[in-house]
């Protein structure tokens, strides 16, 4: 069974956090970790990760902290996941460049459809930004009247 593990939920509620509380200022981790209920150890461990990757940015002193890199509008879920956990898939040989580690790989009658579920599931991560995520926090904050959690 393939799962998101904890770098990938916790990052993306971190990120998201960020998009929300910290348009265009440096957050601290210390202030995600305590609204998100996280431990700020492990965020520094995420953080590195989308650092990394080019999602986020970050400055030392008493103002710093981290920022996005780029607008939300175009941080997909498909790039957080990707740089906290590598490609999605659901069997290995259907990586990028791991096909050639199973030997039945051409003849494999399965492979297709553990390939359309992977298209399927790239292309709804890679449709959906952070502004979209901020903006259904914002309209279900606003339709209900109280705190959603991220």
């Amino acid at each position: 069974m393939m799962k998101i593990s904890t770098k990938g939920q916790y990052g993306l509620q971190a990120l998201l956090d960020l998009a929300i509380y910290g348009a265009d200022d440096y957050i601290s981790l210390k202030s995600i970790a305590e609204r998100q209920g996280m431990s700020d150890n492990y965020l520094e461990q995420l953080f590195a990760s989308l650092k990394k990757n080019g999602l986020v940015e970050s400055t030392r002193g008493a103002q710093g902290g981290y920022r996005l890199a780029k607008p939300s509008k175009e941080i997909t879920v498909k790039q957080v996941l990707n740089a906290l956990e590598g490609p999605l898939a659901l069997v290995d040989c259907i990586i990028e460049g791991k096909e050639s580690q199973c030997d039945r790989f051409e003849c494999c009658v399965t492979r297709v459809v553990w390939q359309k579920i992977m298209e399927n599931l790239n292309e709804v991560t890679d449709a959906i930004t952070l502004a979209d995520l901020v903006e259904s926090y914002k309209n279900s904050k606003r339709s209900a009247g109280i705190e959603y959690y991220i």
